[in-house]
C-alpha cells in the first residue's frame, strides 16, 4: 500500500498507508512527479499557528468561531490518509484512465491543487466543478515551472485588486516566490517603476534578475524615507506587501502614496501589534486591499474572471514566457524526506526561495 505524510500535530508529519480506491469509468489516478510546499499556509498550518487550531471557519457565515473541543475530523476520500493533509501544488503524470474518460491520456502531465502524495485519483466530473480543476501542463511549460501555477494565480489576483495602472510605481515588500511573482504581474500590468523590498541580499539579488529596478534593504534604510522623502514624486502609488509580517505592513503603510493602494497577499498570523493604523494609515487615507483568491472568495471581476480563468491563465502565463519562474526552485526534496523539507523552511527560512518535493 502507498503511504503518505498526515499532520497529527504542530510539528509533527506521520507517514501513513492509505487506500487506492478501484478506479471508476470517469476517474483518472496520477503518480506524483513533484510537488511545490507553500512557504505561506502550509508552514502556518505546520507550525500549528493558523487560526484553524483553535477555530472552524464557517463558510456560509464566512465568520472564525470557536472548534469544538470533540469537532469530527473532515470526510476524506477512500483514497486519502487519514488525518490532515499538505499541499495544493502537485504536477503529476497519468497513469491510468477510466473507460470513460476522454479530457487527458496516459502519459499526460498534468497539474492539480490536491495535497502532496505519490498516487492520487481524481473524479472528471468533480474536477469539471472545482475551483482550481486539473489541467494538463502546456507545451513548453516543464513540471517544475508548473508547481508556481497556483502561485501565480494568487499573484494574479492581487494584481487585479490592485487596479495598476500605465506609469505606476508599484513597491513590492516580500521577495519569496510569490512576491516575486507579484513584481513581473506588476511590470506585465504597466507599471513603468517597481521597487523590491527584502532584508535578504539573494531575494534581492532574484527580484533585480527579474527585472526589478531597484532592491532594497529596509534593515538599513527606511524604504518610506528613501522613496518619500529622498525622492520627488510622494511614493509608490501601489504597494503590495507579500511577506505576511506585521512590521513589513507597517513599513508598506508608511512608504505608500497619499490616497494609494496597499494590497495585502501574506497569511498573517496572531495580533498586529506593530501596526500603527492612527499614522499613515489614517492620515493619507490609503486604501488597504486583502487579496483572497481561494476559500469561495469570488474574484472582483466575477463573473468575467473565475478561479477557473485565474488558473487556465497562470498556466498560459508561464507558458509564454511572460512570468519567470524557472531560477525560484532552491532546494529539492524527495517526498520521502518531506519532514526534513518543511524544517528547512522552517528554520532557515533565508536559503529558501521555493522548496519542492520530488517523487520516485
Amino acid at each position: 500500500m502507498p503511504k503518505a505524510y498526515v499532520l497529527t500535530g504542530p510539528r509533527t508529519l506521520e507517514y501513513r498507508e492509505y487506500a487506492l480506491a478501484p478506479l471508476g469509468p470517469r476517474d483518472v489516478r496520477l503518480t506524483g512527479v513533484v510537488s511545490g510546499i507553500s512557504h505561506g499556509t502550509e508552514l502556518n498550518l505546520w507550525r500549528g499557528t493558523a487560526p484553524f487550531q483553535e477555530k472552524s471557519f464557517d463558510g456560509q457565515h464566512r465568520l472564525f468561531l470557536p472548534r469544538e473541543a470533540k469537532e469530527a475530523e473532515e470526510p476524506q476520500p477512500a483514497s486519502a490518509p487519514r488525518g490532515r493533509r499538505l499541499g495544493y501544488e502537485l504536477v503529476s503524470r497519468v497513469a491510468e484512465v477510466g473507460t470513460e474518460v476522454r479530457e487527458v491520456s496516459v502519459g499526460d502531465l498534468v497539474h492539480s491543487a490536491t495535497a502532496h502524495q505519490p498516487e492520487t485519483v481524481i473524479n472528471m466530473d468533480a474536477n469539471a466543478r472545482a475551483a482550481i480543476p486539473m489541467q494538463r501542463l502546456p507545451e513548453g511549460v516543464s513540471p517544475e515551472e508548473a508547481v508556481f501555477s497556483a502561485l501565480v494565480g494568487v499573484a494574479l489576483a492581487a494584481s487585479h485588486d490592485a487596479l495598476i495602472k500605465v506609469g505606476d510605481h508599484v513597491a513590492v515588500f516580500g521577495m519569496g516566490a510569490i512576491g516575486l511573482i507579484a513584481m513581473q504581474l506588476a511590470r506585465l500590468s504597466g507599471a513603468l517603476r517597481v521597487t523590491a523590498i527584502d532584508p535578504l541580499a539573494n531575494r534581492r539579488q532574484a527580484a533585480l534578475a527579474l527585472g526589478a529596478d531597484e532592491a532594497l534593504d529596509p534593515t538599513v534604510e527606511d524604504p518610506a524615507v528613501r522613496l518619500k522623502v529622498q525622492e520627488a514624486g510622494g511614493g509608490p502609488d501601489v504597494v503590495i506587501e507579500a511577506s505576511g509580517t506585521y512590521p513589513a505592513l507597517q513599513s508598506a503603510l508608511r512608504t505608500a502614496h497619499m490616497a494609494g493602494t496597499v494590497v495585502t497577499l501574506g497569511y498573517y498570523q496572531g495580533g498586529a501589534a506593530p501596526l500603527l493604523l492612527g499614522e499613515e494609515w489614517h492620515h493619507n487615507r490609503l486604501t488597504m486591499i486583502s487579496s483572497m483568491a481561494v476559500w469561495d472568495c469570488p474574484s472582483r471581476f466575477y463573473p468575467m474572471w473565475d478561479r477557473p480563468r485565474i488558473s487556465r491563465t497562470a498556466l498560459d502565463l508561464l507558458a509564454r514566457g511572460l512570468v519567470r519562474v524557472g531560477d525560484l526552485v532552491t532546494h529539492r526534496i524527495p517526498y520521502a524526506r518531506a519532514p526534513e523539507a518543511y524544517r528547512l523552511i522552517d528554520e532557515h527560512p533565508g536559503e529558501t526561495i521555493k522548496v519542492v518535493l520530488t517523487y520516485p
